[in-house]
């Protein structure tokens, strides 16, 4: 695939030597494949760039630059490649529980070893060439986040039905010989490995370490779309805590042995549980959060910490719209607030997911129509707080398409994206909320337009940018 330079950086020392349309086909005389070799063969302070110019000419360009500094190229796609998908069948595959109709890029399953490194996905190893192991390893890219599930070869075949899946401690291990760090996730599904596979794959998960330093046990998410999947059983409250159980006595071991927990569950199978969160000391610096571990105790713990250097509330009524599993902690927080200013007047409304069906618990997954089916007539103060997982970043809409104005339409009352940060939860309830900018919607004539939907007693109050 041709890397064709889309644009350079108005600050970039190459702006007067480089072009649109020019193709990079080298630096420092090593041939550039794809982003990973980008970014590594540029990172030295002197650089000779070998370019194709739209007419077919060769063209060498020097440029000497900080250690590590950006050379500046934006090029026509993110990975200068395409994207890997998955050549997995996996028996928990979210995306095969999905309805039909919804958007095209949701259905598209990457297992890219260049996103694991470079925006934290998470990989199964089975669609590494041996050429691309051996360039993790001489490239030194790490970490690398791996899907393990399990250390059984016969049985990650099984599961994950592909018959390069057995492979993956074998790569695991070269990658830790290497000094190569792997951070891992096994998601968990009764029947299947649990239990004695569980303890064997932490078992020789922590063989690996320090080059395995956190792994997250996770349970497995269903939908009610699983007509002719395989045969899989949610957690319940008794397994989940026995599970919980298992990983904790292998995890203090792991602690008093290495000072590192590295095996924890998600929070998911806490409350399915119906048990209390561990303290903050207990996530040793919280390594897992991406996958739900400690993020409700980080949220309660930034909460308070925001919360006791606060000196008001605005006394403004308000809605909080979550997953019913997050509603307990977030009911908890407000009685914090109220106990500090009593004016706060806000409630907490769980959402019942009825689009992917009611076992799946989280906020990230709620859609614009069931909010709107749930919350219509219901009192909801002058503001609705939600949480920004349940939006595409750049383009402010839900997962089954309604747009963030849509659903404030409905609803008749402005929607506030809040961040999964405790601070941001707490500025939004006492009042300081977030800006927030819509991308450009057909018909308009502006790129981003401040989001101003109804009038609000507290238009003037200063707003915090995010």
């Amino acid at each position: 695939m041709k890397h064709i330079i889309k644009s350079i950086d108005p600050g970039s020392p190459l702006r007067s030597k480089i072009f649109a349309g020019d193709e990079l086909v080298a630096i420092n005389g090593h041939r550039i494949i794809d982003v990973l070799d980008y970014k590594f063969y540029s990172y030295e302070p002197q650089l000779v760039l070998e370019l194709t110019t739209p007419e077919g000419k060769t063209k060498l360009v020097m440029l000497k630059k900080g250690v590590g500094g950006d050379a500046g190229l934006e090029f026509e796609t993110y990975l200068m490649d395409r994207p890997r998908s998955c050549a997995n069948n996996c028996v928990f595959c979210f995306v095969d529980q999905m309805p039909h109709g919804m958007r095209e890029s949701l259905y598209f399953k990457d297992d890219d070893a260049r996103l694991s490194f470079l925006m934290g996905c998470y990989i199964t190893l089975t669609n590494l060439s041996p050429r691309e192991i051996e360039r993790i390893i001489d490239l030194r890219v790490s970490p690398v986040n791996v899907s393990v599930h399990t250390a059984n070869p016969e049985l990650r075949q099984r599961m994950l039905k592909n018959p390069r899946a057995g492979e993956c401690m074998d790569i695991m291990r070269r990658f830790a010989h290497a000094g190569i760090k792997m951070n891992c996730q096994i998601v968990c599904c009764p029947g299947w490995n649990d239990g004695e596979e569980l303890e064997r794959s932490m078992s020789e998960l922590y063989s690996l370490y320090p080059a395995v330093p956190s792994v997250a046990i996770v349970p497995v998410g269903l939908t009610k779309y699983r007509d002719g999947l395989d045969n899989l059983t949610p957690f319940t409250p008794e397994h989940a805590a026995e599970t919980i159980s298992q990983v904790t006595r292998f995890g203090e071991r792991c602690l008093e042995e290495t000072g590192e927990r590295i095996f924890y569950c998600s929070d998911e199978l806490y409350l399915t549980a119906g048990l209390e969160l561990p303290d903050d000391e207990f996530y040793c610096g919280y390594p897992q959060l991406e996958n739900g571990v400690g993020m409700l105790r980080l949220l309660n713990t930034e909460f308070c910490a925001a919360l006791k250097v606060s000196d008001k509330a605005d006394g403004v009524p308000f809605a909080i719209a979550c997953g019913t599993a997050a509603a307990p902690t977030l009911e908890k927080l407000l009685c914090t607030a109220r106990e500090k200013y009593d004016n706060i007047d806000g409630m907490v409304y769980p959402i019942y997911n009825d689009f992917f069906g009611r076992s799946v618990t989280v906020s990230g997954l709620i859609t614009g129509g069931d909010l709107i089916s749930q919350l219509c007539g219901r009192e909801l103060g002058q503001r609705l707080l939600i949480s920004a997982n349940m939006l595409r970043r750049e383009e402010m809409d839900f997962l089954d398409g309604m747009t963030l104005e849509q659903v404030s339409a409905a609803l008749g009352v402005p929607l506030y994206p809040i961040a999964e940060d405790g601070g941001e939860l707490c500025d939004a309830v006492l009042g300081l909320l977030p800006d927030v900018r819509l991308p450009e919607r057909e018909g308009e004539n502006t790129p981003y337009n401040r989001y101003n939907p109804p009038s609000h007693p507290r238009a003037d109050h200063p707003r915090k940018e995010t």
